[in-house]
């Protein structure tokens, strides 16, 4: 995991044409469904992201494009969940992130665009409270029970969550 202390915002939050200029994009021929189409035509998307060395490869789809938008995808949620941006205590969660509070209760579907994003910045405000749930979430406007709501749609990042937990002496989230 690379920990070095970079500057929000979070380089998953990188416009789509920025964060593709950062990386090298690689086309090939997968095996299996989908019938002639896929083993003729080079649809798999592999992406290496030059500045942090992660790589993603998309190869379900029929479609160059939709596996290159898929693999995009896997490559925020990567970035969100393996990299991680020092933030200071006092800084406010990010517009998207109030944009998406409703009373306190986050509103987010695990499969909108923006579910990497929003992911990424709460691990960068739960590691900057030292992986302390409450005071975290109490920082985000939100409740302990909505962010782990929110890390259980990902169960990498729970995980991710629960070993600095731990290293910090803090109980395991269930």
């Amino acid at each position: 995991m690379n920990e070095q202390a970079h500057r929000w915002p979070h380089p998953a939050w990188l416009p789509e044409e920025e964060l593709w200029r950062q990386c090298r994009v690689e086309f090939s021929r997968r095996r299996g469904p989908g019938g002639q189409h896929r083993n003729k035509v080079e649809t798999a998307v592999r992406l290496v992201h030059l500045p942090t060395g992660l790589v993603v490869e998309a190869h379900r789809r029929r479609s160059q494009a939709e596996n290159r938008r898929q693999a995009l995808r896997q490559l925020r949620l990567k970035l969100a969940l393996q990299h991680r941006t020092a933030i200071p205590r006092e800084q406010k969660p990010s517009a998207l992130w109030q944009s998406r509070l409703r009373q306190g209760k986050l509103v987010l579907n695990p499969r909108h665009a923006d579910f990497p994003l929003l992911l990424a910045e709460v691990l960068d405000h739960l590691q900057a409270w030292h992986w302390d749930l409450p005071a975290a979430a109490r920082h985000l406007g939100t409740t302990t029970s909505q962010l782990v709501k929110l890390l259980k749609h990902e169960p990498a990042a729970l995980e991710l969550v629960n070993q600095h937990r731990v290293q910090q002496g803090l109980p395991k989230l269930k």
